[in-house]
């Protein structure tokens, strides 16, 4: 396609197209991991990090943490990731605020809006370092999946 047949698709498009495909993504991952067992062998493949180093991400455990929610155990969720059990709410709550605003933008502004201070960025990069770290040494065993 040409860069100005692609630019026309994307004018046809509604605004609540990604937020929408994105959403319908999340739930199909949901579905699959409540109905096939992240806890079987053979299932899924195996984290490449954990593979390669023997240590857990930041990530592992994620899959079981979201089967886990799927059948309404919270306890269970919070054994296998507790960042992401953390994190969940405040995806919420941004993916509701994105698709919100995709059927009702905003109206237009005098002054541009201010961005968010970087300082969150950067707490938000060494919290997700601190579990990853904490997670792997020996005092920290309880943050380990299972």
């Amino acid at each position: 396609m040409r860069t100005g047949a692609v630019a026309s698709v994307r004018q046809r498009l509604h605004p609540a197209t990604a937020p929408l495909l994105l959403g319908a993504a999340g739930l199909a991952g949901a579905t699959l991991l409540h109905f096939v067992d992240p806890n079987e062998q053979g299932n899924y493949p195996v984290c490449p990090w954990l593979l390669v180093t023997g240590t857990w991400c930041p990530g592992c455990g994620t899959m079981r943490a979201v089967h886990a929610l799927t059948h309404l155990d919270i306890v269970g969720a919070a054994q296998m990731n507790v960042l992401f059990l953390a994190f969940l709410p405040y995806l919420g709550y941004t993916y509701g605020k994105w698709l919100y605003r995709s059927f009702r933008p905003a109206p237009p502004r005098a002054a541009p809006a201010r961005m968010p201070s970087p300082v969150w960025l950067y707490l938000l990069v060494a919290a997700i370092l601190a579990y990853w770290l904490v997670r792997n040494l020996p005092f920290g065993a309880f943050l380990a999946p299972g």
